[in-house]
């Protein structure tokens, strides 16, 4: 189709990730193919009903979400840059979608599952993403010089959204690249190779760093993915007492609210906060309940009105009052509330 074909162009142009491209097509390719009407007569009649189609092929809601903002912006692209005179059917997208929280290893798990990985490129691999933050894309693209040793940096060029920044190395991740380098070899540019197969020698994929993941999962026993060790870095520093600005900084969020998923997950910092509160509550509840065991001691608002029963009636039996003179200053007393208030 013409217009989709001009449409990935104007996405190069714009310098959109390979892998994004490829995927936006995708999207559009399928939903071309359903659409019974021509793409200029789309309307949101037709949107509802591939989103039902959608949802009834089992496609998460978050996929869906997915699609439907890629659909959007072809149609802005249709608006503003070839000057199609039409309505963008999809102008807003209503899909609740759920929040789960970001998934990490507890410190117990993060030793297991370093005991398994013994290979030295492995282990190098891992204790990036754990102690550096780094995405399985930004480790697969890694190069030999973008390591400074002797200022324990590491410069990552291109990550997610074509944006640089700079991460640091920890004593464990610094050992453990130095461990790898020490075995290897090649005098390729990229830093992590593949070791095996008919790509020996070659750049590893980010499947074949997936690959390696899911088997020391299966080995240690743990549900652990390349992303749950960089959500383990965020939930570490945020326990640490890191500032949000600096954990959004290492991990390379574009905005906060990204980075305060990690409050929700084991934040103990709130936790801290939360039993400190308690005991001064606590201590309170404790005080009262003395105040209330004490014979002494009364609640202001029954003190005043044994103050005003007095005033009326004169002293109770039981303080000493004359028990016939009381009853007849309340009898008195409640057959002319009953006179006033009769109609």
């Amino acid at each position: 189709m013409e217009t989709i074909d001009r449409y990935r162009r104007s996405l190069k142009r714009k310098n959109f990730a390979a892998h994004t491209v490829k995927t936006y097509m995708n999207v559009l390719a399928q939903f071309t193919r359903w659409l019974a009407v021509p793409l200029a007569c789309a309307t949101r009649n037709e949107i509802g009903a591939y989103v039902d189609h959608l949802f009834q092929k089992r496609l998460s809601p978050k996929t869906v979400t997915c699609h439907l903002q890629t659909i959007r912006l072809l149609f802005d692209y249709l608006i503003n840059e070839e000057g199609m005179a039409l309505t963008n059917p999809v102008t807003k997208i209503s899909i609740r979608l759920p929040k789960p929280l970001p998934r990490h290893l507890k410190d117990d798990q993060v030793a297991d599952l370093f005991s398994v990985i013994t290979k030295a490129r492995d282990r190098a691999m891992f204790m990036l993403m754990l102690r550096s933050g780094l995405r399985v894309e930004e480790v697969a693209h890694l190069t030999v010089d973008a390591v400074e040793y002797g200022r324990r940096e590491l410069f990552v060029a291109n990550g997610k959204g074509a944006k640089d920044r700079m991460v640091y190395l920890s004593d464990d991740a610094c050992t453990a690249l130095l461990a790898y380098l020490e075995k290897r070899t090649s005098k390729a540019r990229e830093l992590f190779l593949a070791e095996k197969g008919p790509m020996k020698g070659k750049p590893i994929s980010v499947r074949g760093i997936q690959k390696r993941i899911e088997y020391y999962a299966e080995k240690s026993g743990l549900q652990v993915s390349c992303h749950c060790l960089r959500h383990t870095l965020g939930t570490q520093l945020l326990n640490a007492d890191a500032p949000l600005s600096s954990i959004q900084d290492l991990l390379g969020h574009t905005h906060v609210t990204t980075t305060q998923r990690y409050c929700r997950v084991a934040n103990l910092k709130v936790r801290r906060d939360y039993y400190r509160a308690m005991e001064v509550v606590m201590q309170r509840m404790q005080a009262l309940e003395e105040d209330d065991e004490d014979p002494r001691s009364y609640p202001r608002e029954r003190s005043a009105y044994r103050q005003r029963v007095t005033r009326a009636y004169g002293p109770r039996p039981e303080e000493g009052g004359p028990p016939l003179l009381f009853m007849k200053k309340r009898k008195e007393a409640d057959e002319e509330r009953r006179e006033r208030d009769a109609p």
